[in-house]
């Protein structure tokens, strides 16, 4: 969707190449999902930036056609984003890893990497290798298709680099939120607050 970068699959493995001169691209599921638990291993390469979108849209009536909706960061440079919230096209971040120094210390260079998103109800949680990430709580968009992100270039040494994807599984019903584990909650909703902000027992107005 939106642009023509190159994915094929190689022993198993989604390959996405960066191609110079075209938009983000994005490899999607046909079917859109709400509830559920997305489990995949990354590896990307030092230099690219990427995602994978979740509850996303595509309407003709947006930005024609513009993939926009919620996005698990891949962030290799030295800013460790890597397990962030992204709203693609449309608010801009929305849970920032810089909320969760210990966050930041999970993503592993050059190698593959493990990540988890909880989406149950408006409560949206990410994990990068274990570590817990983003805890954010949203109502944007309660359904969406998941789309494999390969993001726009602007140097052309940058062409023909990859970004790789496997061992993708989601889990649809049966679903029970993973424990809470202390993690910095932003809370979108107004005049609500959630179990894990009731937990914490301290509310930050901004």
């Amino acid at each position: 969707m939106n642009g023509k970068a190159k994915y094929h699959v190689e022993n198993g493995v989604i390959v996405g190449t960066s191609v110079m001169g075209e938009p983000n691209s994005f490899l999607a599921t046909e079917k859109e999902y709400g509830d559920f638990v997305l489990e995949f291993e990354f590896k990307i390469d030092s230099t690219l930036n990427s995602g994978v979108q979740f509850r996303s849209l595509s309407r003709p009536d947006y930005m024609k056609g513009r993939v926009h909706g919620y996005q698990f960061e891949l962030d290799p440079s030295s800013r460790a984003w890597t397990g962030g919230i992204y709203d693609e096209a449309r608010n801009g971040w929305l849970y920032a890893l810089n909320l969760n120094p210990k966050g930041q210390t999970a993503f592993r260079q050059s190698a593959w990497n493990k990540a988890r998103i909880e989406c149950i109800g408006t409560s949206l949680r990410t994990w990068v290798n274990g570590i817990p990430a983003a805890h954010l709580i949203d109502a944007t968009t309660a359904k969406g298709f998941i789309a494999l992100q390969v993001h726009a270039i602007g140097k052309k040494e940058d062409a023909g680099k990859q970004i790789m994807w496997r061992n993708i599984r989601i889990k649809t019903n049966k679903l029970k939120p993973a424990p809470l584990q202390g993690v910095f909650v932003i809370n979108t909703i107004p005049n609500s607050l959630s179990e894990a902000e009731k937990k914490a027992g301290s509310i930050t107005f901004v």
